[in-house]
């Protein structure tokens, strides 16, 4: 009996999915190497159907802004494992169309390339597509980036590539610096080990965004798997490799994050710093000792590990994450602890309470935080009027809180609500760019007008963003770059701290001065993972089902309002049609509301709450944190079990 035929057999079973057959059957018949012929034949000998289907099932989504997936099987093939190099990667990334290995993401260059190719066409350019990647970390990176270049380079194009890892924010920045037409960070962020991922940017250094989007993925989807063989060999000789300019470039933007560095001097910050075996200490540490803080590097932490050891997941939303760092803390009597995640893009923190204890801070807290100081400081310094202006905007996410909101209003400035996801905010960034473009016309340099001009031309012209923030850890200081950056979120942090540090605050009590100012804000996440094909279809049946049956209550708090960004024209506060996604946003009776959607990089289900009541005096504030606390985790309960419902059908 030949492969195929035991493949169509275990189909009739009913033991691989129609759609697994077909993926195995194609792959089988499109010159694969010997490795992983065998890597497939060795699966189905031991009847890991399961692993087949979630291999095989269909072939790994290039969405708007890349893919990301598995590495590595749940059940691995000794061929495809071969020997583990010393940092415990296998031999080769696992075989399956919805795996991210040589073969997906090959596809995913090339329809890349195309597109890049086609739209420089129709712009009238004729010159060669220019691409910069970056990797980070993980298992298989460093040879993803190089494949990645090979093949972009064959196709007649140039590709940059840096000597290590690097940031994802770099990479934003280094397109806009090298004028390249596209890039790509290998990365998958904060996931698992076993995951990597392909993020894809265009020219202005954001992820993509329509029109580009769809035609990228529909170029990717062209790509015959039959054309993926002659690009497997790599042929890294008219690559670039990016020097020491390239890391100073980012550098000099990236320590333009601090408007104040007078707070620097006032007072001696200490600080516990860990990438969590990332790219952070990259960056990161020689920004935070160039502006004057004394920095611990977690040791166990600071050397590159595609493994990361020390955590179980290398999400700096994690309290364990940051367990060795606090720790460190603790001891050293640090005044805050400052995280990066793999790809240096996210930053978390934890502070000293008045108590003497460190107290972890979520995103929310983070960006709301960050936003009231910078708006202050602003104002102080005379970038921005006193009064505020409806010319300054802080932008932030949907699913982020609406502290932010209260914070622009008491600022008198706009708060413009974008879809998750931080290209979003980059896209609103480009849209007041190419407005004080116009206005300036023919001749003006945009990057080499020096910022302080820049914010008064913008507040003439345009829209002065002052910053950007999302509530998954990811902040943005200005428009050097377009994508979150957690380096510069290190640095803009620090800056905070010190200016707290030296009014003799901790942080808390300076978060309290603000719920005491805006109201008491607080915020729930409901996180429902379901992995594989049928994960898939249970959360597509979540989604399906509050947009056909929405919720009219829970419990006894009824639902006063649902809208649905899929459906509806609904537009931001620069009257901009917001693009449709399958988003929800649901406001209760008590004044509460959630948002709920399907996660572009995870296998789950997502609910994002927000609670807010009104604060009296100082002494009500912690009666009024309890209150608002058990009410939102009782609807936290309801709206769970009735996801949970739906997910089941």
């Amino acid at each position: 009996m030949t492969t195929l035929d035991r493949i169509n057999a275990a189909a009739r079973a009913g033991h691989l999915l129609p759609g697994t057959a077909q993926n195995i059957s194609a792959f089988l018949g499109a010159s694969l190497p010997a490795w992983a012929a065998t890597s497939i034949e060795e699966l189905i000998a031991q009847q890991a159907w399961g692993e087949l289907n979630d291999r095989f099932y269909r072939f790994l989504e290039f969405g708007t802004g890349g893919m990301r997936g598995r590495t590595i099987g749940v059940v691995e093939a000794r061929a495809e494992t071969g020997t583990l190099n010393a940092s415990g990667s296998p031999e080769h990334a696992a075989i399956g169309s919805n795996m991210l290995n040589d073969f997906t993401l090959i596809r995913a260059v090339v329809g890349l390339f195309r597109y890049t190719q086609k739209f420089l066409g129709t712009a009238g350019a004729s010159t060669q597509p220019r691409l910069v990647i970056a990797y980070d970390v993980r298992h298989f990176s460093r040879h993803f980036c190089e494949l990645a270049a090979s093949t972009w380079t064959r196709l007649g194009g140039v590709a940059f590539i840096f000597d290590g890892p690097r940031p994802t924010p770099q990479l934003s920045y280094s397109v806009r610096w090298l004028k390249a037409h596209a890039g790509v960070v290998i990365t998958a962020s904060h996931n698992p080990s076993h995951d990597n991922g392909f993020k894809a940017y265009f020219d202005d250094g954001a992820q993509v965004v329509p029109p580009h989007d769809a035609g990228i993925v529909a170029e990717v989807n062209a790509v015959p798997l039959s054309e993926l063989a002659g690009y497997l060999d790599k042929e890294l000789s008219a690559v670039t490799t990016l020097g020491r300019d390239a890391d100073d470039a980012y550098l000099a933007v990236a320590a333009k994050a601090v408007i104040d560095s007078s707070v620097f001097h006032q007072t001696k910050l200490n600080v516990v710093f860990t990438n969590i075996h990332g790219t952070g200490a990259v960056h990161s540490l020689p920004l935070l000792l160039h502006a004057g803080c004394d920095v611990s590097p977690v040791p166990e932490q600071l050397n590159f590990d595609a493994r990361f050891p020390t955590v179980k997941s290398p999400n700096p939303e994690n309290s364990a994450a940051l367990a060795l760092a606090v720790a460190l803390a603790e001891k050293e009597g640090a005044d805050v602890v400052l995280a990066t995640d793999p790809d240096a893009d996210r930053m978390a923190c934890a502070v000293r309470k008045r108590a003497g204890r460190m107290e972890l801070l979520t995103g929310n807290q983070i960006g709301a935080l960050l936003a009231d100081y910078r708006l202050t400081k602003y104002k102080e310094l005379g970038w921005i009027p006193r009064a505020g202006s409806n010319a300054v905007c802080l932008i932030k996410t949907f699913v982020t809180t609406q502290l932010q909101d209260a914070v622009g209003r008491g600022h008198g400035v706009k708060v413009i609500n974008t879809l998750t996801g931080f290209k979003w905010i980059a896209a609103k960034l480009r849209g007041y760019e190419e407005q004080l473009l116009r206005a300036m016309g023919p001749g003006f340099d945009y990057e080499a007008t020096p910022f302080a001009e820049r914010a008064q031309l913008m507040q003439q012209h345009s829209t002065f963003y002052a910053f950007g923030t999302e509530e998954s850890y990811g902040y943005l200081p200005n428009d050097y770059l377009r994508d979150k950056d957690g380096n510069a979120a290190c640095l803009m942090f620090a800056e905070l701290c010190a200016w707290v540090k030296s009014r003799g605050l901790t942080v808390p009590e300076y978060l309290d001065e603000m719920f005491l100012k805006y109201g008491f804000y607080l915020e729930g996440v409901i996180n429902l993972y379901y992995e594989g094909a049928s994960g898939s279809a249970k959360i597509k049946r979540i989604l399906d089902t509050y947009r056909a049956t929405p919720p009219t209550a829970f419990g006894e708090v009824a639902v006063t309002k649902f809208e649905d960004f899929g459906r509806q024209d609904l537009r931001d506060a620069d009257e901009e049609l917001i693009p449709k996604q399958d988003l929800y946003l649901v406001t209760l009776a008590n004044g509460y509301t959630f948002a709920a959607r399907g996660s572009g990089t995870e296998p789950k289900m997502k609910f994002y709450l927000f609670a807010n009541a009104k604060v009296a005096s100082t002494a009500e504030l912690p009666a009024v944190k309890v209150a608002v606390r058990a009410t939102l985790d009782a609807l936290i309960k309801l709206i769970e079990a009735d996801a949970k419902c739906r997910a089941e059908g």
